[in-house]
């Protein structure tokens, strides 16, 4: 799986029940093969996800797209990925709180 495939998947790995009267948009800047540039957006039990960059963001993470890949898979440790600056997070709390519900920690 691709992280592009990754983070289109979300809206349907998501429990709507997790994320009820919760609202946060995230801006995923994903270098490389199977990247690109997404917005994730959280309102209400639901999870949209969009090519592009669309409105103002809680939270950017930036990184390789292999490298994202890695944490989500478990082949990279994600404490380890930010240290090293391959996982760059603009707010830490906003991605804490969602981290779970989106399948980083498992």
């Amino acid at each position: 799986m691709t992280a592009k495939e990754f983070i289109y998947s979300l809206p349907g790995q998501v429990n709507p029940d997790a994320i009820e009267g919760h609202e946060s948009t995230f801006h995923f800047n994903l270098s490389g093969e199977g990247g690109g540039e997404f917005t994730v957006h959280v309102l209400d039990g639901k999870v949209d996800v969009a090519d592009g960059f669309n409105g103002d963001p809680k939270c950017i993470v930036t990184a390789k797209a292999d490298d994202m890949m890695g944490v989500v898979n478990k082949t990279l440790n994600p404490i380890m990925a930010i240290t090293m600056g391959k996982l760059k997070i603009s707010n830490l709390g906003e991605m804490m709180r969602y981290a779970q519900v989106f399948g980083f920690l498992k």
